[in-house]
């Protein structure tokens, strides 16, 4: 071969080897892609079973319908702020946790994937929760309404969990927004509004009571005797001026006294 053929040769041969090389070093890269697009995006486990939300206890506590019977389920690797224990006050975020929980799975239909250990000691299923194609448990990381929390076995998503509590804290959501929250502060006690007493209303005066009117006496029957003589029988002092007895004319002396003795 001429060397003027070989001096055309070499640059097409740097050329192609140059392809290759970026050919090689591209392939990982863009098989890193898509493998953490499919982490990012994974769906829904096939052994997740569909059951109904029938209450929300808390934050991380829901009870459902599970293969026909009434449980009780815990969210696994997640902690929301107390609203119910007897012992402790009820923390800052904790009613917003209960609430957005309430709002988005009472009533509804979701998948349960449930954890390598499937009951924790007080009887309650342990599991992932999934709202259509979304971890419910990763959700609440995300709002900055539950925090980190570790039991073993149960650990299966906990890289992806702690990533998305890492971006909430690093945003500031919910218990991360203040020193307070982070550390399980008590939230401030609501107190009902008093509602004011009425003014007593006084009594409309009654109107006074007739005051009886008397029923006239009947006038005393007249008497009629032909003289004293005759009234002594009945009235043997005689009578006074007025009496239904008294005849003037009985009353010679004329002092108001007829028949008398």
């Amino acid at each position: 071969m001429s060397r003027k053929k070989l001096t055309l040769l070499k640059p097409l041969a740097a050329a192609v080897l140059s392809l290759s090389l970026l050919g090689s070093s591209f392939t990982p890269f863009a098989r890193d892609l898509i493998q953490e697009k499919n982490h990012a995006e994974a769906a829904v486990p096939q052994t997740a079973i569909t059951s109904k939300v029938n209450e929300v206890v808390d934050g991380d506590t829901i009870k459902i319908t599970y293969k026909g019977r009434k449980e009780t389920v815990r969210l696994i690797l997640v902690d929301t702020p107390e609203t119910k224990d007897p012992n402790r006050c009820v923390q800052l975020y904790g009613p917003e946790a209960s609430d957005f929980t309430k709002k988005s799975l009472l009533g509804k239909e979701v998948k349960v994937e449930i954890g390598i250990q499937s009951r924790d000691k007080y009887g309650r299923i342990l599991a992932y929760i999934y709202l259509g194609d979304k971890m419910f448990n990763k959700t609440l990381l995300e709002k900055g309404l539950a925090r980190i929390a570790i039991y073993p076995p149960n650990t299966q998503y906990l890289e992806e969990l702690q990533a998305a509590e890492a971006t909430a804290k690093q945003k500031k959501l919910g218990i991360w927004s203040n020193a307070n929250a982070t550390n399980g502060g008590c939230a401030p006690k609501t107190t009902a509004p008093v509602k004011p007493k009425p003014a007593p209303t006084k009594p409309a005066p009654s109107a006074p009571k007739p005051k009886p009117v008397p029923t006239p006496k009947p006038a005393p029957k007249k008497e009629s005797f032909k003289n004293c003589t005759e009234l002594r029988k009945k009235y043997p002092k005689g009578v006074a001026k007025g009496h239904p007895a008294y005849d003037s004319k009985h009353d010679r002396d004329k002092d108001g006294w007829a028949c008398e003795r």
